[in-house]
């Protein structure tokens, strides 16, 4: 039996040893590539998010930051594997709002956000644009509204998985609307802009940032967009609310995660290379471009957003919409 003065002196020794690890951490983070994760394929609006912030939060910490996707289980596959990654700071997850949903909608066994990961940075709210055929019958949402209407559940709806970004979006508009459609998720986001293009599917609503392209050139034609204010760079498309659907509150935001028990000083390592590069006039610009509403400040941010996501969409998928599957 130790006593308690040897005691005493093996805690201090451990304090001491910790503290050192926790400083030697400090000074050396990183010294190697990082790599960050994402929970969907590539070419989405996650994805172009995910590509620009890595490069620049790459130079900032003065080592390269790749991308890996892992598609798959509306999200769950991706997350899952970030989270049982070696706690050391060098892997991290952008998660999605489906880290908020999947728990009540799509639970994976063994995981929990809440539990699982360590926050670093909240990263940005992003606006939600609604898309339909240039060649289609739609031309305002009124022409989309009364046609549903009329018809209820003929008009279809695509979306990247359950509790994605655009399922979650579809679900207020049509409980705001007073309509229902048919629920078809994709896995492949190029097929799902095929399809809506050629007709097969109604509409779409999604993410901005990953669509801009598509809608400025005028592959598809946009009937609005989610927010309190139009998008800068398609100043011509109105708001959900100017047309009287109260669709102001985004649905899709992006937060950077690391696996439970990353050492403190990566995280506040992380988070003020985060902030910095989000911070920077240029990079503001061409996100805010994009249909970004960036967010930024410390890790704590991103547990209380979690946390109040996680509430909010168990009660929302109580609406029978979440039914048409």
């Amino acid at each position: 039996m130790l006593s308690r003065r040897n005691l005493a002196r093996v805690c201090a020794t451990a304090t001491i040893i910790a503290l050192s690890g926790s400083w030697a951490c400090a000074q050396t983070y990183p010294d190697r590539g990082i790599r960050m994760m994402i929970a969907f394929g590539s070419g989405g609006t996650i994805d172009t998010l995910g590509r620009i912030l890595a490069d620049k939060v790459g130079e900032k910490l003065g080592q390269s930051i790749t991308v890996e996707n892992r598609a798959g289980g509306a999200g769950n596959i991706g997350a899952i594997a970030a989270s049982q990654a070696a706690p050391d700071g060098y892997t991290i997850h952008l998660g999605a709002q489906s880290l908020g949903t999947n728990v009540t909608l799509v639970p994976a066994p063994n995981f929990d956000p809440q539990r699982d990961f360590e926050p670093v940075v909240f990263v940005a709210y992003a606006q939600d644009v609604l898309m339909v055929s240039k060649d289609g019958p739609y031309k305002t949402i009124g022409d989309l509204v009364a046609a549903a209407k009329a018809e209820p559940g003929k008009l279809n709806y695509s979306s990247t998985g359950l509790g994605s970004s655009g399922h979650l979006a579809t679900v207020l508009f049509s409980q705001l609307a007073g309509f229902t459609a048919a629920h078809v998720p994709y896995t492949s986001v190029g097929s799902a802009v095929t399809d809506l293009q050629t007709g097969r599917i109604s509409f779409w609503i999604a993410t901005l940032g990953g669509h801009i392209g598509n809608v400025q050139a005028g592959a598809v034609k946009a009937l609005a967009v989610s927010g309190a204010e139009r998008a800068r760079d398609i100043p011509d498309v109105p708001t959900f609310k100017e047309q009287g659907i109260a669709l102001v509150e985004p649905s899709t935001w992006f937060g950077v995660f690391a696996p439970k028990g990353t050492p403190q000083p990566a995280i506040a390592k992380l988070n003020a290379a985060f902030n910095e590069v989000m911070a920077e006039p240029e990079m503001r610009s061409r996100l805010i471009g994009l249909g970004y509403t960036l967010v930024g400040g410390p890790p704590d941010a991103l547990r209380q957003h979690l946390d109040k996501e996680i509430k909010k969409w168990a009660e929302v998928a109580k609406s029978p919409a979440f039914s048409q599957k």
